[in-house]
């Protein structure tokens, strides 16, 4: 059975409200007005303004220039549906489209969270909580909202973060919270781009093209999480997009999308946060925690300048581990290098601090790392927990 009127595809109350937003709404998302997100959206405004002969003009160009745009079709096949009556049976709606009752299902969930982004963007100005500081040179900042199937891409640039784009999103047939291999689900945390990857070098489920995640991270680590290969890519171009939970455990977006994706965000300089919901702040609400941390880190620092060996160990858990290295492996590895070193200022730039608080409280914190008189040095990473009341460094690497 294909769609009647009791299977419409617009969620009534929100295409309702519709009617008065403002062009300017789709800006403000980062869409272009000619993606067919967009486009679709200018359907259920005019649906809502109560223009349907408009609306089902704009279905019917929709649904010809983007075929395999499914939602699209059976938007198209509703308007259909209203225009031609009773007598017309089903007969209206668009040839070789097939939906089941759960298809239907999924394509109206779909909807509704399209719409209800219009609805939930984020404040002018505000920022995903995590983001405490960002080097210069991180361009990019992705914040996926994982329970409304939406991805946020902000551009970084005269210190502040511009929302850039916005875009609906996939994630894991069993929802998100990963824990285990195999468990189909999306992880959650913060998390860096590794590499890039086009479509020459993967299988047509992943589309144009794929962003490995650094997943599963040393705070997942610590708690015991397992699995991989969680990626943001692409999908299949014969559909345009995936229902709301479709995945194995990654972000998959829409292919034109995903190609915006691909051709700005940097491997290895871009965070990826992933939460179950966002939750904006203003980005003077961060101050203190910023500060915070920043002092935590020259202190640090400056005990490693000093070549104090028992005061840079007291930043480190007891339970440190780096790779096969614990914490007394740590002690002496630390010992031998102050030692060389000897007393010599360091200077700490291009500091990025991100933090996470959902199984326990972590942040994350990059910088590069130049000793007096030298002229490059390394990128390092360090992973900070709580323990007892004491932020303590239990992860530190070499990223670069």
């Amino acid at each position: 059975m294909l769609a009647s009127a009791s299977t419409t595809v617009w969620p009534t109350s929100s295409t309702a409200q519709l009617g008065g937003y403002s062009a300017a709404v789709s800006a403000l998302t980062g869409m272009s007005p000619a993606s067919p997100e967009a486009r679709l959206i200018e359907v259920y405004r005019a649906i809502g303004r109560g223009n349907r002969r408009r609306a089902l003009a704009l279905a019917e160009a929709l649904t010809r220039s983007v075929p395999n745009f499914q939602l699209g079709q059976l938007v198209y096949g509703d308007l259909l549906l209203a225009s031609a009556g009773p007598r017309h049976g089903f007969g209206a709606i668009p040839r070789g489209l097939d939906a089941s009752g759960a298809e239907m299902g999924d394509l109206r969930e779909e909807a509704r969270r399209r719409l209800a982004a219009l609805r939930e963007l984020p404040p002018p100005g505000a920022v995903p909580q995590q983001v405490l500081e960002l080097a210069l040179n991180t361009r990019h900042v992705v914040a996926v909202d994982a329970s409304h199937s939406r991805v946020y891409v902000f551009e970084h640039r005269d210190g502040q973060l511009h929302l850039l784009r916005s875009h609906y999103a996939s994630i894991g047939r069993a929802g998100f919270g990963k824990s285990t291999e195999g468990d189909l689900r999306t992880p959650l945390g913060v998390y860096y781009i590794t590499s890039r990857l086009d479509d020459s070098q993967l299988d047509e489920l992943y589309g144009v093209g794929a962003l490995p995640l650094n997943y599963p991270n040393e705070h997942d680590r610590r708690l015991g999480k397992t699995g991989s290969g969680i990626w943001l890519h692409g999908v299949p171009r014969a559909s345009y997009s995936r229902s709301p939970y479709a995945t194995e455990g990654c972000v998959a977006l829409a292919n034109d999308d995903m190609g915006a994706l691909l051709s700005i965000l940097e491997p290895r300089r871009t965070p990826v946060i992933i939460a179950e919901e966002i939750h904006w702040v203003q980005p003077q609400t961060l101050a203190n925690r910023r500060n915070e941390f920043r002092e935590l880190l020259q202190r640090w620092s400056r005990a490693r300048a000093q070549a104090d060996l028992k005061t840079v160990m007291a930043f480190y858990s007891p339970q440190f581990r780096s790779g096969s290295t614990d914490f007394r492996q740590w002690g002496q590895a630390k010992a031998r290098e102050l030692a060389t070193a000897g007393r010599r200022f360091l200077i700490l730039k291009d500091l990025s601090i991100l933090a996470w608080k959902r199984e326990s409280e972590v942040t994350l914190m990059t910088f590069a790392e130049l000793r007096q008189g030298d002229i490059r040095g390394p990128v390092k990473r360090q992973y900070w927990a709580r323990e007892r009341g004491e932020w303590k460094i239990f992860f530190e690497g070499v990223i670069g």
